[in-house]
Protein backbone atom coordinates (compact mmCIF):
# COMPACT_ATOMS: atom_id res chain seq x y z
CA UNK A 1 0.00 0.00 0.00
CA UNK A 2 2.48 2.64 0.88
CA UNK A 3 3.74 3.04 -2.82
CA UNK A 4 0.65 3.94 -3.64
CA UNK A 5 0.37 6.25 -0.55
CA UNK A 6 3.37 7.60 -1.54
CA UNK A 7 2.31 8.32 -5.59
CA UNK A 8 0.79 11.28 -5.74
CA UNK A 9 2.94 13.44 -3.75
CA UNK A 10 5.71 11.66 -5.86
CA UNK A 11 3.90 12.50 -9.21
CA UNK A 12 3.38 16.27 -7.40
CA UNK A 13 7.01 16.85 -6.89
CA UNK A 14 7.92 15.98 -11.00
CA UNK A 15 5.36 18.17 -11.80
CA UNK A 16 6.63 20.87 -10.10
CA UNK A 17 10.31 20.22 -10.94
CA UNK A 18 9.65 19.23 -14.88
CA UNK A 19 7.02 22.94 -14.68
CA UNK A 20 9.90 24.81 -13.52
CA UNK A 21 12.02 23.09 -16.81
CA UNK A 22 9.27 23.72 -19.04
CA UNK A 23 8.53 27.75 -18.29
CA UNK A 24 12.53 28.50 -17.85
CA UNK A 25 13.15 26.35 -21.70
CA UNK A 26 9.44 28.27 -22.78
CA UNK A 27 11.30 31.97 -21.80
CA UNK A 28 14.43 30.92 -23.24
CA UNK A 29 12.73 30.19 -26.63
CA UNK A 30 10.80 33.60 -26.87
CA UNK A 31 14.01 35.65 -25.68
CA UNK A 32 17.32 34.31 -26.57
CA UNK A 33 19.10 33.81 -30.09
CA UNK A 34 21.67 31.05 -29.46
CA UNK A 35 21.50 27.88 -31.32
CA UNK A 36 24.57 26.48 -29.89
CA UNK A 37 27.05 27.30 -27.33
CA UNK A 38 24.48 28.93 -24.91
CA UNK A 39 25.48 31.25 -22.63
CA UNK A 40 24.26 31.88 -18.78
CA UNK A 41 25.79 32.75 -15.36
CA UNK A 42 26.16 30.53 -13.13
CA UNK A 43 24.20 29.94 -9.83
CA UNK A 44 25.69 32.07 -6.60
CA UNK A 45 26.44 28.63 -4.40
CA UNK A 46 28.25 27.42 -7.62
CA UNK A 47 30.67 30.73 -8.47
CA UNK A 48 31.50 30.05 -4.96
CA UNK A 49 32.71 26.31 -5.40
CA UNK A 50 34.30 27.72 -8.32
CA UNK A 51 36.41 30.06 -6.49
CA UNK A 52 37.43 26.97 -4.27
CA UNK A 53 38.31 25.24 -7.36
CA UNK A 54 40.18 27.45 -9.23
CA UNK A 55 42.39 28.31 -5.80
CA UNK A 56 42.98 24.75 -5.74
CA UNK A 57 44.67 24.27 -9.12
CA UNK A 58 46.52 27.53 -8.98
CA UNK A 59 47.89 26.70 -5.29
CA UNK A 60 46.43 29.62 -3.81
CA UNK A 61 44.15 31.58 -1.92
CA UNK A 62 40.24 30.98 -2.15
CA UNK A 63 40.63 34.67 -1.54
CA UNK A 64 42.51 35.78 -4.55
CA UNK A 65 40.73 32.98 -6.35
CA UNK A 66 37.27 34.65 -5.46
CA UNK A 67 38.90 38.34 -6.29
CA UNK A 68 40.10 37.03 -9.95
CA UNK A 69 36.49 35.75 -10.22
CA UNK A 70 34.89 39.31 -9.43
CA UNK A 71 37.45 40.99 -11.13
CA UNK A 72 35.96 39.53 -14.73
CA UNK A 73 32.35 39.90 -13.24
CA UNK A 74 32.81 43.37 -12.95
CA UNK A 75 34.35 44.19 -15.80
CA UNK A 76 32.44 47.08 -17.53
CA UNK A 77 34.88 47.18 -20.24
CA UNK A 78 34.93 43.46 -21.65
CA UNK A 79 30.76 43.51 -21.19
CA UNK A 80 30.77 46.75 -23.34
CA UNK A 81 33.17 45.76 -26.30
CA UNK A 82 31.29 42.23 -26.33
CA UNK A 83 27.57 43.86 -26.59
CA UNK A 84 28.82 46.24 -29.39
CA UNK A 85 30.82 43.50 -31.30
CA UNK A 86 27.55 41.40 -31.53
CA UNK A 87 24.96 44.20 -32.28
CA UNK A 88 27.78 45.11 -35.35
CA UNK A 89 28.10 41.18 -35.97
CA UNK A 90 27.27 39.19 -39.14
CA UNK A 91 25.89 36.55 -36.91
CA UNK A 92 24.19 38.98 -34.86
CA UNK A 93 20.85 37.59 -35.48
CA UNK A 94 22.12 34.14 -33.72
CA UNK A 95 24.32 36.15 -31.09
CA UNK A 96 22.71 37.03 -27.54
CA UNK A 97 23.37 41.17 -26.71
CA UNK A 98 23.27 40.30 -22.94
CA UNK A 99 26.68 39.07 -21.73
CA UNK A 100 26.67 35.88 -19.91
CA UNK A 101 30.05 34.16 -19.53
CA UNK A 102 29.67 30.64 -17.43
CA UNK A 103 32.32 28.53 -16.66
CA UNK A 104 34.55 31.44 -18.80
CA UNK A 105 35.36 33.52 -15.64
CA UNK A 106 37.08 30.46 -13.94
CA UNK A 107 39.44 30.08 -17.25
CA UNK A 108 39.49 33.54 -16.76
CA UNK A 109 40.57 33.78 -13.44
CA UNK A 110 43.31 30.61 -13.61
CA UNK A 111 44.84 33.21 -16.73
CA UNK A 112 44.89 35.77 -14.12
CA UNK A 113 46.74 33.70 -11.33
CA UNK A 114 48.92 31.18 -13.66
CA UNK A 115 50.27 33.55 -15.59
CA UNK A 116 50.73 31.34 -18.79
CA UNK A 117 52.98 33.04 -21.71
CA UNK A 118 51.17 30.75 -23.87
CA UNK A 119 47.34 30.16 -24.45
CA UNK A 120 46.55 27.87 -27.19
CA UNK A 121 42.45 27.66 -27.29
CA UNK A 122 41.41 24.81 -30.21
CA UNK A 123 37.66 26.14 -31.35
CA UNK A 124 37.34 30.06 -31.82
CA UNK A 125 33.72 30.10 -32.31
CA UNK A 126 32.34 33.83 -32.14
CA UNK A 127 34.73 34.52 -30.00
CA UNK A 128 33.20 34.68 -26.51
CA UNK A 129 35.96 33.03 -24.45
CA UNK A 130 38.94 33.76 -26.83
CA UNK A 131 38.08 37.52 -25.58
CA UNK A 132 37.79 36.69 -22.15
CA UNK A 133 41.14 35.04 -22.00
CA UNK A 134 42.44 37.62 -23.99
CA UNK A 135 41.07 40.14 -21.14
CA UNK A 136 42.92 38.15 -18.67
CA UNK A 137 46.19 38.26 -21.00
CA UNK A 138 45.55 41.90 -21.17
CA UNK A 139 45.05 42.30 -17.32
CA UNK A 140 48.00 40.47 -17.02
CA UNK A 141 50.45 42.88 -19.02
CA UNK A 142 52.13 39.61 -20.66
CA UNK A 143 51.88 36.62 -23.07
CA UNK A 144 49.44 35.73 -25.90
CA UNK A 145 46.23 34.07 -26.93
CA UNK A 146 46.30 31.79 -30.05
CA UNK A 147 42.81 30.42 -31.35
CA UNK A 148 42.61 28.01 -33.77
CA UNK A 149 39.59 27.15 -35.99
CA UNK A 150 38.01 25.48 -39.31
CA UNK A 151 35.27 28.23 -40.45
CA UNK A 152 36.98 31.65 -41.88
CA UNK A 153 33.88 33.22 -40.43
CA UNK A 154 34.58 32.12 -36.89
CA UNK A 155 36.14 35.05 -34.19
CA UNK A 156 33.69 38.18 -34.30
CA UNK A 157 33.98 39.36 -31.33
CA UNK A 158 37.60 39.37 -31.85
CA UNK A 159 38.32 43.11 -32.29
CA UNK A 160 40.65 45.72 -30.77
CA UNK A 161 42.36 46.04 -28.20
CA UNK A 162 41.40 42.34 -27.52
CA UNK A 163 42.78 41.36 -30.60
CA UNK A 164 45.92 43.33 -29.92
CA UNK A 165 47.05 39.94 -28.10
CA UNK A 166 45.26 37.63 -29.93
CA UNK A 167 46.81 35.23 -33.26
CA UNK A 168 43.97 33.87 -35.01
CA UNK A 169 45.10 30.15 -37.34
CA UNK A 170 42.77 29.05 -39.59
CA UNK A 171 43.40 25.46 -40.40
CA UNK A 172 42.61 21.42 -38.34
CA UNK A 173 43.90 21.77 -35.16
CA UNK A 174 45.69 19.03 -34.47
CA UNK A 175 48.00 19.68 -37.63
CA UNK A 176 48.44 23.48 -36.39
CA UNK A 177 49.06 22.31 -33.09
CA UNK A 178 52.17 20.98 -34.34
CA UNK A 179 53.63 24.65 -35.54
CA UNK A 180 53.80 25.81 -31.65
CA UNK A 181 56.06 26.77 -29.45
CA UNK A 182 55.96 25.50 -26.06
CA UNK A 183 52.06 26.53 -24.61
CA UNK A 184 51.93 27.01 -20.80
CA UNK A 185 47.55 27.16 -20.86
CA UNK A 186 45.08 24.54 -23.37
CA UNK A 187 41.88 24.82 -23.69
CA UNK A 188 39.97 22.38 -26.35
CA UNK A 189 36.72 23.59 -27.06
CA UNK A 190 37.02 22.34 -30.71
CA UNK A 191 35.45 19.05 -32.51
CA UNK A 192 33.78 17.26 -29.61
CA UNK A 193 34.10 14.34 -30.84
CA UNK A 194 35.54 11.63 -28.17
CA UNK A 195 38.57 10.85 -31.21
CA UNK A 196 39.23 14.17 -32.11
CA UNK A 197 39.89 15.53 -28.55
CA UNK A 198 41.82 12.56 -28.20
CA UNK A 199 44.22 13.45 -31.23
CA UNK A 200 44.55 17.04 -29.93
CA UNK A 201 45.63 15.93 -26.63
CA UNK A 202 48.28 13.35 -28.34
CA UNK A 203 49.38 16.47 -30.74
CA UNK A 204 50.07 19.33 -27.88
CA UNK A 205 51.57 16.99 -25.46
CA UNK A 206 55.07 17.44 -26.84
CA UNK A 207 54.76 21.27 -26.86
CA UNK A 208 53.50 21.64 -23.02
CA UNK A 209 55.99 23.32 -20.95
CA UNK A 210 57.11 22.79 -17.33
CA UNK A 211 54.12 24.88 -16.17
CA UNK A 212 51.21 23.73 -18.61
CA UNK A 213 47.54 22.72 -17.98
CA UNK A 214 45.40 21.37 -20.21
CA UNK A 215 41.65 22.18 -20.22
CA UNK A 216 38.53 20.24 -21.98
CA UNK A 217 35.62 22.06 -22.12
CA UNK A 218 34.48 18.89 -22.93
CA UNK A 219 35.00 16.67 -19.81
CA UNK A 220 31.44 16.79 -18.45
CA UNK A 221 30.65 14.31 -21.74
CA UNK A 222 33.93 12.42 -22.45
CA UNK A 223 36.17 11.23 -20.00
CA UNK A 224 39.04 11.92 -22.79
CA UNK A 225 41.16 14.34 -20.66
CA UNK A 226 41.04 11.87 -17.26
CA UNK A 227 42.25 8.88 -19.44
CA UNK A 228 45.18 11.09 -20.86
CA UNK A 229 45.80 12.72 -17.41
CA UNK A 230 46.29 9.09 -15.79
CA UNK A 231 48.63 7.81 -18.86
CA UNK A 232 50.90 10.81 -18.37
CA UNK A 233 51.04 10.70 -14.60
CA UNK A 234 49.19 14.13 -13.97
CA UNK A 235 46.39 15.23 -11.61
CA UNK A 236 42.92 15.64 -12.75
CA UNK A 237 40.22 17.64 -11.53
CA UNK A 238 36.41 18.47 -12.85
CA UNK A 239 33.98 21.74 -11.95
CA UNK A 240 30.38 21.31 -12.88
CA UNK A 241 28.60 24.21 -13.88
CA UNK A 242 24.88 25.17 -12.36
CA UNK A 243 23.49 27.43 -14.81
CA UNK A 244 21.23 29.75 -13.02
CA UNK A 245 17.81 30.77 -15.47
CA UNK A 246 18.69 28.57 -18.01
CA UNK A 247 17.15 25.19 -19.18
CA UNK A 248 20.37 23.50 -20.53
CA UNK A 249 21.97 21.59 -17.50
CA UNK A 250 25.50 23.01 -17.55
CA UNK A 251 29.02 21.83 -18.86
CA UNK A 252 32.09 22.45 -16.77
CA UNK A 253 36.01 22.65 -16.71
CA UNK A 254 37.89 19.79 -16.91
CA UNK A 255 41.37 20.34 -16.11
CA UNK A 256 44.94 18.41 -15.80
CA UNK A 257 47.81 19.58 -14.27
CA UNK A 258 51.27 18.00 -13.60
CA UNK A 259 51.73 16.35 -9.94
CA UNK A 260 52.61 18.30 -7.08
Amino acid sequence: MAPAAAFPGRIGAVARYNGRQLATSAQWLARSREHTNYTYDLAPLNLSHLAWFVADVASTSVGQARAMIDEIGSNAELVGHLRAAAAGSPRRGLTDLDVRLGRRVGWYALVRLLKPDQVVETGTDKGLGTCVLAAAILANGTGRVTTVDINPDSGSLITAPYSDVVDRRLGDSVATIGELGDIDFFLHDSDHSPSHEAAELVAVAPHLSAKAVVLSDNAHATDELAQWAEAQGWRFAFFCERPTGHWYPGGGIGIATRPR
